[in-house]
């Protein structure tokens, strides 16, 4: 028999009758299924009380047992989709998607947030007694004016990757690797997660060559180097890195977390995807897939088409549905939304595939607003009002 039986049983936190030897064995088990509280304060009693038997999937698909982790995550099915209420559901929602993915064994996923959505996982100076609404999901600090930075980008996409990493833990941080565009950002999550058992991982970078800096990247005089198309260039400068050779997955690793990649790093998940094959689960976290134009090749083209969405909350194309986002869970289906000044966002159209420009103008036109929200309009302002 191949398979194994992992056991999270989480008792009540309130019960009052737990006996001594019982609580020493839950406090080791709370640092697994907890460790997203810091950020999304998640009961947790959520989680299900009886141990959970693992089957051994097909060698095809996955090469170890320990993947199929579905039921840690706890059982966050719901009869009808929603959107998510605040940063907390959102997480959990979130979480149950990855976990249904899993369960169906799909080995590649795309996540994706708010444009520098604010998980509140790291502390900030000025944080004291904020809500943890779904305003807070983008530039959670609603008093400040300067907007969106390159800090807060960093800050958001480093919040989404250690809530995965802390997900992942029941696998064994040996074998989740948690990969940054370059030396820099990964030198920020290191600095961080020192020390916490809760975020164990291989924190690693594609680009060793240099650290970026405001205007960059910083490193040594580049060579000049004879004029190459776009995908030549790209792949150059990722596979061409002296003596250490072309970035590579670090060994056993099982669950890989792509931060943020851009078009110049999805040339190295390619060749990685190729690599690994099915057996290693690939998540690209706020990766833009939808915004990507134009690929190195038609087989790139092919394999990030062929990865499954199982994860979206954004704004929609503002140009064809104002004050509207999309939404998508897997295993649900896209849905657009708009949010009133008045009352909870409303789902305005429902559909099988992602909403085009074409489609979300469409349900705008067609969508019905009563008299109250007409005159409340009048002071609404753009998607990003929506998160503040």
């Amino acid at each position: 028999d191949n398979s194994c039986t992992l056991s999270l049983s989480s008792p009540s936190l309130s019960s009052a009758t737990l006996s001594q030897s019982k609580k020493s064995t839950m406090t080791r088990k709370l640092l697994i299924i907890t460790g997203m509280a810091a950020a999304s304060m998640v009961a947790v009693t959520a989680f299900q009380q009886t141990p959970y038997k693992l089957k051994t999937p097909p060698a095809a698909q996955y090469s170890s047992s320990r993947l199929s982790i579905g039921k840690v995550f706890g059982d966050n099915t719901t009869k009808e989709q929603q959107l998510p209420k605040d940063v907390k559901d959102a997480i959990s929602k979130c979480r149950g998607a990855v976990q249904k993915a899993l369960e169906n064994r799909l080995s590649r996923m795309d996540v994706e947030m708010p444009v520098g959505a604010n998980f509140g996982v790291e502390k900030k100076k000025s944080s004291g007694g904020r809500k943890s609404s779904l305003a807070s999901l983008t530039d959670g600090d609603s008093s400040s004016e300067e907007g969106l930075t390159m800090e807060k980008l960093d800050t958001s996409n480093r919040e989404l990757a250690r809530l995965f990493v802390e997900m992942f833990q029941p696998l064994g941080g040996q074998h989740i690797s948690a990969v940054f565009n370059d030396e820099s950002l990964a030198d920020e999550a290191r600095a961080l997660w020192k020390g916490d058992l809760s975020v164990e991982c291989n924190i690693v970078a594609i680009d060793r060559k240099g650290k970026r800096s405001r205007g960059g990247l910083m490193g040594g005089k580049k060579k000049k180097k004879k004029a190459l198309g776009f995908a030549s260039k790209m792949a150059e400068e990722l596979e061409d890195d002296g003596a250490s050779g072309p970035f590579v997955l670090p060994k056993d690793t099982e669950v890989a977390l792509f931060v943020a990649p851009g078009p110049k790093e999805l040339i190295a998940i390619e060749r990685i995807c190729n690599e690994v094959g099915m057996g290693t689960c690939v998540i690209l976290l706020n990766a833009r897939l939808s915004r990507v134009e134009k690929y190195a090749s038609n087989d790139a083209r092919k394999l990030f088409e062929g990865f499954e969405p199982v994860w979206f909350l954004g704004a929609a194309s503002q140009e064809d549905a104002p004050g509207c986002l999309m939404h998508r869970a897997y295993p649900g289906k896209w849905l657009l939304a708009r949010k009133p000044k008045v009352g909870a966002p409303k789902t305005i159209a429902i559909q099988d595939d992602i909403f085009t420009g074409e489609d979300c103008a469409e349900a705008y036109a067609s969508m019905e607003v009563s008299d109250l929200e007409k005159t409340s309009e009048k002071l609404a302002m753009n998607v990003a009002e929506w998160f503040k």
